[in-house]
């Protein structure tokens, strides 16, 4: 007798949800926003990152994932702003994976996840060059708030948490390889 993954009832509920609950647009616009900030705060800590950036100015990336769409464009500065539904798009990466629940056991196992790329072939590498190689040092902004030794405390046991998740998904699923990345 097969039983069935408690996984798999949220993978259903999740679809329920988001076919009966669509956010408001100034929710949508504001966590965009929100994103944006965040992404250029971790591209401020890189100067290449700008740099290749700003090489790309006044390129517009869109990304999507099933309903959501969000529009980009590479500022002069090196950073990312966002752009106006009307702006002509120069590179299109869409996730193909529909699954929230395989899209975060991917995140965790630390790969990327399987994208279809449209467009111009070299904003696609600048973009790709970002995903290998700028990642956010929460410790160290953690650091700002709270002291170095406290930042450093919580960053070990965060990574211990993360590892330990990691094992668990690796233990359980095995890794998906039929998937293509960026």
């Amino acid at each position: 007798m097969a039983t069935q993954s408690p996984f798999s009832l949220l993978e259903e509920a999740f679809q329920k949800l988001t076919t009966q609950f669509q956010p408001p647009a100034w929710a949508v616009q504001e966590t965009q926003r929100r994103v944006v900030l965040l992404l250029n705060h971790v591209l401020m800590q890189e100067a290449e990152a700008c740099a290749r950036l700003a090489r790309q100015k006044n390129r517009v990336v869109l990304f999507q994932w099933r309903d959501i769409q969000f529009k980009v464009v590479a500022t002069p500065a090196g950073l990312l702003d966002l752009t106006g539904s009307d702006a002509p798009v120069d590179l299109t990466l869409t996730v193909t994976e529909e699954s929230p629940l395989n899209l975060a056991q991917t995140a965790l196992r630390g790969d990327k996840p399987p994208v279809r790329i449209e467009g111009d072939v070299q904003l696609a590498a600048e973009v790709n060059w970002l995903a290998d190689h700028v990642r956010w040092d929460i410790e160290e902004d953690l650091a700002r708030l709270v002291g170095d030794a406290p930042a450093h405390a919580i960053g070990q046991a965060a990574k211990r948490v993360v590892q330990a998740l990691r094992q668990f998904i690796a233990s359980r699923m095995p890794a998906d390889s039929s998937g293509v990345s960026a």
